[in-house]
């Protein structure tokens, strides 16, 4: 397959009056992994509900995997792998059980024990679904979503209840799909640490339009969030704010006529950069203030 796994054009959701989704424009490469961040009632769920072909939009054009998911078929279903937010059924099925039951409906599902193994469920093998924890729960959400190898992956926070360990592994795995197996996975998260971790380029979501879309280096620079620069001179601690670091950087080498005492450039983190974009809309150019 060529073209993106993703794309949208003008993307548009209405509810009644109330528009929710007013023009998104995305694409996605096909082995990429890409997290879509924003504040609740910012548009992500209806805009992946559309996506994977359970809703249907207002206006706009969308394409996934080469169809557009209002009209597409069940071989086309086949194809993604979906991992919802919550998702509490099948509590009296065992979990093997339930995993290779699910296996049976794909052509090259993985091996429901391998499987168990890379997601930590080996012991709870043979318990209920009804009888996991969050956790374990949730692990099992994430086996279900790629036991059929899909050739793209929605996860809707997919680490919500894991423990940091878990969190660790569940991460390499992630990264390996996209890696290993060409993978494309779509991202929803709250946590900024993971989406920053795990994702190869980030839209944020904000008023139902994509307000930044880049690289987690890149965005603040698109957003041109300033960076903190801290030296010493003539004993005195001094600090800027600057869209440009580097530059400043240099100016201070030429001044200093050589290594800037104390020199430390702190860049903006994906969370300020989101926070700032969030609250209080995109940001303008700083202006630069020394101490």
């Amino acid at each position: 397959m060529t073209g993106p796994a993703i794309r949208t054009r003008g993307l548009r959701m209405r509810y009644g009056r109330t528009e929710v989704l007013r023009g998104v424009d995305l694409e996605i490469a096909r082995g990429e992994v890409f997290a879509l961040l924003g504040p609740n009632g910012a548009g992500k769920t209806t805009t992946i509900e559309i996506l994977e072909g359970f809703r249907r939009r207002s206006g706009g054009e969308v394409t996934v995997l080469g169809a557009d998911p209002k009209r597409a078929g069940e071989r086309w279903r086949g194809r993604l792998g979906i991992v919802l937010q919550d998702w509490r059924d099948h509590p009296r099925w065992g979990v093997r059980q339930l995993l290779a039951h699910m296996a049976g409906f794909y052509p090259d599902p993985r091996d429901p024990d391998e499987l168990l193994e890379t997601m930590g469920l080996t012991a709870q093998a043979g318990q209920t679904v009804g009888r996991l924890s969050g956790g374990q729960r949730r692990r099992l959400d994430v086996a279900l979503g790629i036991v059929g190898r899909p050739e793209l992956l929605f996860l809707d926070e997919p680490t919500a209840g894991f423990d940091p360990r878990a969190r660790h592994e569940f991460h390499g795995l992630i990264g390996g799909l996209a890696r290993d197996e060409g993978m494309t996975i779509l991202l929803t998260t709250h946590d900024l640490a993971e989406a920053e971790r795990l994702a190869d380029r980030i839209a944020i979501l904000v008023g139902g339009a994509v307000a930044v879309c880049g690289t987690p280096a890149g965005l603040a620079d698109r957003v041109r969030a300033g960076s903190w620069v801290r030296w010493i001179e003539d004993g005195t601690e001094r600090a800027a704010t600057t869209p440009d670091p580097s530059l400043l950087a240099w100016e201070l080498h030429q001044r200093f006529g050589g290594p800037v005492p104390g020199l430390e450039i702190r860049r903006p983190s994906l969370e300020e950069t989101y926070l700032g974009l969030t609250t209080a809309g995109v940001p303008t150019e700083p202006e630069r203030t020394a101490a």
